[in-house]
């Protein structure tokens, strides 16, 4: 079993993508934009006009009425992955930025109009992941004497929290909108499944039990809601989310229970990475693909 999580770098693989939306409730795609090079993770903003997403270590704003693509400026920190947070406010944006003294993962934020970042994290690797609904805190997974844990620190920089403790991947925490827990996926019974914990790492409990590897739980606007990236299992080592895979989305409550499937699709990594949730908890944006032909 692989519980190791790779290093992140910026990816150049050789795909169309395809930024999409789906209707939860119907299960209706709706094709947005395709572009001829890699593009990933679009996280959707709170008043419903854009959707931020990485390509070649930059954040773009999609503008969802004239669907045209702006960079957002970023100063140095030009080598960012799919990891990547709106404030409560929306009015900073945290990212997972690979720092030129080391390649490693570190976490800054700076403004979503754009601006100089602020290093977070001087730790690494650390690959950020959620942000709390009061602004004051930011969950990350994050590598320490060779064990992947959950982690947070305060929005400003200061000491981080280790939150998980158990051996193998612990990874995407990302708070629920009243605050009080942390949702993150943790191979610690075997395959990758989705846990819930209350904010303070107490009371860390399995919320999927079914026979795949599920990543990235993202809950709705209105905390009703939870959608995750699955993996078939024996596709995917447990603690893997490679690229090219067919993979599901899927969404069940957030009391726990049965899922849905709402979308089948070729992806993976760069599909489903940040919460990209709309507004009214209604759609999904995610970002499928097709292998170009050499």
């Amino acid at each position: 079993m692989n519980t190791l999580k790779e290093p992140r770098k910026v990816e150049r693989r050789n795909v169309i993508s395809t930024l999409e939306t789906v209707d939860v409730i119907s299960g209706e795609r709706n094709i947005l934009a395709e572009f001829d090079f890699l593009i990933e993770a679009p996280n959707w903003t709170c008043d419903g006009n854009y959707l931020v997403y990485n390509s070649l270590g930059r954040l773009y704003k999609f503008n969802l009425v004239t669907r045209e693509s702006t960079a957002i400026e970023s100063g140095y920190a030009i080598q960012c992955n799919n990891d990547h947070v709106l404030s409560p406010d929306n009015t900073v944006v945290a990212v997972s930025h690979h720092t030129h003294e080391d390649g490693l993962s570190r976490i800054y934020t700076f403004p979503l109009q754009g601006g100089d970042p602020t290093l977070i994290t001087p730790i690494a690797p650390s690959y950020l992941h959620g942000w709390s609904p009061d602004g004051s805190t930011l969950a990350y997974c994050a590598e320490r004497n060779g064990e992947y844990d959950i982690y947070t620190i305060p929005v400003n920089g200061g000491i981080e929290t280790q939150l998980t403790h158990t051996t193998g991947l612990n990874d995407g925490p990302e708070y629920s909108p009243d605050g009080q827990h942390i949702w993150f996926n943790s191979v610690r019974t075997g395959l990758m499944q989705v846990w819930r914990m209350n904010a303070d790492g107490s009371e860390q409990t399995q919320m999927t039990l079914d026979e795949s590897n599920n990543w990235f739980p993202h809950v709705s606007p209105d905390g009703e809601l939870v959608a995750y990236i699955t993996y078939r299992k024996g596709d995917v080592a447990p603690g893997d989310h490679p690229a090219n895979k067919h993979v599901e989305i899927r969404v069940m409550s957030s009391s726990g229970g049965g899922y849905q499937t709402i979308v089948e699709l070729f992806g993976g990594q760069g599909t489903l990475n940040v919460n990209s949730w709309s507004p009214d908890s209604r759609h999904l944006a995610f970002v499928s693909y097709r292998i170009q032909p050499s």
